[in-house]
């Protein structure tokens, strides 16, 4: 066999279909695209991953040295001292030096005839993908990794504009409700997926970003999103050719921590085989989510109130110095009652039986997870999409609870352990959620609508 190196990457020369495969670097964005990557390799086709270095070296430290997926980095246009996970800078970064770079990878790969890049599979976000795609006549593959109503949303933007009801900065005219269907959750001006209130700068720039996704979509031959007909048929009518193939899972692969930026600390399932069914409050908040130290401190009394076992993850990169204390005293005080890791495996803890509800960040790949376990929520949002998925969560699929801040915006200990013990005993929501769980596995085993999705999806860009 003939190997290539370039730019830290081996692929080997040969004639299985190759596909070129790029998230925007954000955990939410690499975890479901690596997902739907470990699919398509199970089915015969070669996959290249491309991230930035900083992505890239974390993606090495986590996933197994015989994985399928082959690894391939661009420069991130950082610099050293620079916040790696600054949205904004990995925006700009992403937008300035990458299109050429990424053309020159393509260009690369491409000097072997057998190992010639047939399709570019990229983040909607990454706008840039499909100019560069397009330009060298390769097919190109758009994907969703949120829900489909904000996509929806972003679409009829040019509408929203053309009817007065948002400027061409994103800023909503009136403070309405605005419905895109009388069906489907209606946005509350100040949530949009862009909405930095506030912040009118930060805003317009989110703004006109995903103003562009308009245009990148219609480059593209195929739209795929992770989620399925049964769960959100209105607003996937909304948006024309989408094409759903979730929910994405990690399911009982060897590799549960694909895509995933943290080593998931396991110990927390052999302390959940511990703990009665049905028992236990997992808490986990994403790869972005902060409080600050009057509301971490409140979370952990809530928590400690309800007198129930608890699994709460704490990402290393959220605890400053005062939490850090803090959280020393918490786990002095908790002994076999809580536990608390940096990161877990969160399929399997949503999975295991001892699992009573999850409070979320509601970010999608966490709400899809959800339910496809089964397991009712309590919904903490912190930015873009996760409002709207909390009001599908709560008033639409009836699987969940909101919380509900205090005059001074803390949501208290007393709403907390309130609302836990409320959503744990309520019979409805537990139904409801059993019954998403059901359409969901329904949907990805033989036969199902993503499962023959998917199945069509992979015979077209074989061909």
């Amino acid at each position: 066999m003939l190997f290539c190196r370039f730019w830290n990457f081996e692929f080997v020369m040969g004639s299985q279909p190759h596909v070129l495969v790029i998230p925007f670097p954000a955990q939410g964005h690499v975890a479901p695209l690596m997902k739907l990557s470990h699919q398509i390799v199970d089915h015969g086709i070669k996959v290249t991953f491309v991230s930035t270095e900083f992505i890239n070296a974390r993606l090495r430290t986590t996933m197994p040295m015989n994985s399928p997926i082959r690894l391939v980095s661009l420069p991130d246009g950082l610099e050293p001292e620079d916040d790696q996970i600054d949205t904004l800078k990995l925006i700009n970064s992403f937008q300035g030096i990458k299109p050429d770079h990424f053309k020159d990878l393509i260009e690369k790969i491409n000097e072997s005839a057998d190992d010639r890049i047939i399709c570019v599979i990229a983040d909607v976000i990454v706008a840039w993908a499909f100019d560069v795609a397009e330009k060298m006549g390769i097919q190109s593959v758009a994907f969703w990794p949120a829900g489909p109503a904000a996509l929806a949303l972003i679409l009829h933007i040019p509408k929203l504009i053309e009817d007065g009801i948002i400027d061409t900065r994103g800023t909503p005219i009136k403070n309405d409700l605005i419905w895109l269907s009388k069906e489907i959750p209606a946005w509350k001006s100040s949530e949009f997926p862009w909405s930095f209130p506030g912040e009118s700068w930060m805003q317009n720039i989110f703004f006109q970003y995903v103003f562009k996704m308009n245009h990148s979509v219609k480059l593209c031959k195929w739209l795929l999103c992770n989620s399925f007909y049964e769960l959100d048929l209105l607003a996937l009518n909304l948006i024309p050719g989408i094409i759903p193939v979730g929910p994405l899972l990690s399911g009982n692969q060897l590799e549960n921590h694909i895509g995933s930026f943290w080593l998931e600390d396991s110990t927390c399932l052999s302390w959940l085989d511990k703990q009665p069914v049905g028992s236990v409050i997992y808490a986990s908040f994403g790869s972005t989510s902060t409080f600050n130290q009057q509301q971490f401190d409140e979370l952990a009394l809530g928590l400690e109130l309800t007198g129930l076992p608890f699994l709460w993850v704490i990402r290393s990169d959220i605890a400053n110095e005062a939490i850090s204390e803090f959280l020393d005293g918490i786990r002095s005080r908790i002994t076999d009652n809580g536990k608390i890791v940096g990161w877990a495996p969160q399929e399997q803890v949503l999975a295991h039986p001892s699992t009573a509800c999850f409070i979320s960040h509601c970010g999608w790949n966490s709400t899809l997870e959800g339910i496809s376990m089964g397991v009712p929520f309590l919904c903490w949002p912190y930015f873009a999409d996760q409002f709207q998925n909390k009001s599908y969560i709560c008033d639409f699929w009836k699987v969940g609870l909101g919380l509900n801040p205090d005059e001074n915006g803390i949501i208290t200990r007393q709403e907390i352990n309130t609302k836990i013990k409320t959503l744990i005993i309520d019979d409805g929501i537990k139904k409801n959620a059993l019954k998403l769980k059901e359409m969901a596995k329904k949907s990805v085993t033989k036969g199902g609508s993503s499962f023959k999705n998917f199945e069509s999806f992979i015979e077209q860009i074989k061909h």
